[in-house]
């Protein structure tokens, strides 16, 4: 469900494969200057057949461009998440924002939906009712298999952002290894909007099988549509001194 909580186990580099995040922290602490990172701008052009409909700068130092490609099914979106060091996930959702697939542009790992499970993901229900529970399984190119039980509710609250109405989210998540242990425990608040069709971060709170416990705020700041702005930039524009200095910290921690 290509809402943040279960993307993110996408969006993020936070894959839940033991010793990924402290490989990657250390590779990445090792690699990153200790002044402020350079920006590269770029534009994002969707693959051949596909239209790119927003750009949203988020919190936390990325970018999302979203599309819709003529060769995939009703209803169906996809993603490009940029940091600063270039594209980090793509991913696909359908209509009711169940997460279809995704993929690591770096590690080549690409995870897709089981077709069976015991409460798929249901964007409807939650507009309908205000709560929709979910408990579906994912498996990647590399044969890992992975369970995702939790929740979405509406909170009854609003803001506006960029001019855009965003309706507010409490979830909770949590993601097991084909044996039943707890890889990641995530919950927090986040935001959807009915007429886009799909979830944006918030503010949140993972823990790991490691103890590693962090906050992270990827909601959205800045929407730019076709003709304005912003619109297919790549290079994020909020949070990303705090970023590094987050980095430092865990380097020195190590």
């Amino acid at each position: 469900m290509e809402h943040k909580a279960c993307a993110d186990i996408a969006q993020d580099s936070r894959r839940p494969q033991k010793g990924v995040l402290i490989l990657s922290l250390l590779t990445l602490a090792a690699a990153l200057p200790l002044g402020a990172l350079p920006g590269h701008a770029g534009t994002f052009t969707p693959p051949q057949g596909c239209k790119l409909e927003v750009t949203v700068q988020n919190r936390g130092c990325t970018v999302s461009q979203i599309y819709r490609c003529e060769a995939d099914p009703d209803g169906h979106q996809r993603s490009a998440i940029f940091n600063e060091d270039g594209p980090t996930h793509i991913s696909r959702i359908d209509s009711e924002t169940r997460w279809i697939e995704s993929r690591d542009p770096d590690s080549g790992i690409e995870d897709r939906l089981v077709d069976e499970a015991k409460d798929h993901a249901s964007f409807s229900t939650l507009i309908e009712t205000g709560h929709d529970d979910f408990d579906f399984w994912t498996e990647s190119n590399t044969g890992e298999r992975l369970h995702h039980v939790g929740h979405d509710e509406l909170t009854g609250e609003t803001v506006t952002v960029d001019g855009i109405k965003l309706e507010k989210t409490r979830f909770e998540l949590t993601t097991t290894d084909a044996n039943g242990e707890v890889l990641i425990e995530r919950s927090g608040q986040q935001f959807i909007n009915r007429a886009m069709g799909r979830f944006f971060g918030g503010i949140e709170t993972q823990s790991d099988w490691t103890g590693q416990r962090q906050e992270t705020n990827d909601s959205p700041a800045l929407f730019s549509f076709p003709g304005e702005k912003g619109f297919g930039e790549t290079t994020p524009q909020f949070d990303c001194g705090q970023i590094l200095a987050q980095i430092n910290h865990e380097r020195a921690q190590l």
